[in-house]
């Protein structure tokens, strides 16, 4: 709920300042320079602009996101300390590691460990202590992985529309430039360089979108890969030390 409204405020946001960008900026701008080019692409260029903002916004929030969600240090050094803290038993130790070092990791550990502390001093074998724990582990995985894999859909989604804005644009300037050169007579050389213009310019802006895109999304979800790798490296040996 709370993402849905955020992706919300950041198109609203995104098609306001681009809409200033492509009037109030591109549409003054001196007729020889790029930006007046800019401005010849037509009203398209505004959505490739929104595209590219909302890239760029997804970007940094995901940048922000997945850093916290790795914690406030090293992860290894981290396991190494409660790999440590395990092995002489000392739960409420392991689980002051987690608080000092937050993340994901951290997080679904500990809410392992809270559990085998519950279930401790239960009559219960240490078999379905450590499955109580596992399924503790599980659930908060569940969880815990959307979070890290959020907006990435968005970011997909924004590569794969600023390529078919980007197209639609290109296919709009080719047909006035061909309309100016049907005409009889002389061709309206105005009229053809605009088409011109129009076709480049939304080819240009649908590859920036798209490009923006695709690599934000492959770095990211490469990024994901990794913390959920160390998320479940963690809790198989936060199994085995208890196991001992």
């Amino acid at each position: 709920m709370k993402n849905s409204v955020f992706v919300t405020i950041v198109m609203v946001v995104a098609f306001a300042v681009g809409i200033f960008i492509f009037y109030g900026v591109f549409g003054t701008a001196d007729k020889h320079s790029i930006l007046h080019h800019m401005y010849m692409g037509g009203p398209l260029v505004i959505i490739l602009i929104v595209l590219t903002l909302m890239n760029i916004t997804f970007v940094f929030e995901r940048i922000f996101a997945l850093n916290r969600a790795s914690g406030r240090g090293s992860i290894p050094k981290y396991l190494k300390a409660l790999q440590t803290k395990l092995i002489g038993n000392d739960i409420d130790g392991a689980i002051a590691e987690c608080d000092k070092q937050r993340g994901s990791v951290a997080n679904i550990i500990r809410q392992g460990l809270e559990t085998y502390k519950f279930v401790k001093g239960s009559s219960s074998s240490i078999e379905e202590k450590l499955k109580d724990v596992q399924k503790t582990v599980e659930e908060a995985t569940l969880l815990e992985v959307p979070i890290l894999e959020r907006n990435l859909n968005a970011l997909s989604t924004i590569a794969s529309i600023g390529t078919m804005v980007g197209l639609l644009g290109t296919t709009i300037g080719m047909i006035r430039a061909f309309m100016a050169l049907s005409q009889a007579g002389a061709p309206d050389a105005v009229a053809l360089s605009q088409g011109i213009s129009e076709a480049l310019v939304n080819t240009a802006g649908g590859l920036i979108a798209a490009i923006v895109g695709i690599v934000a999304y492959n770095f990211f979800a490469n990024k994901v890969d990794s913390i959920t790798y160390m998320i479940d490296e963690s809790n198989y040996n936060v199994i085995q030390a208890l196991k001992k």
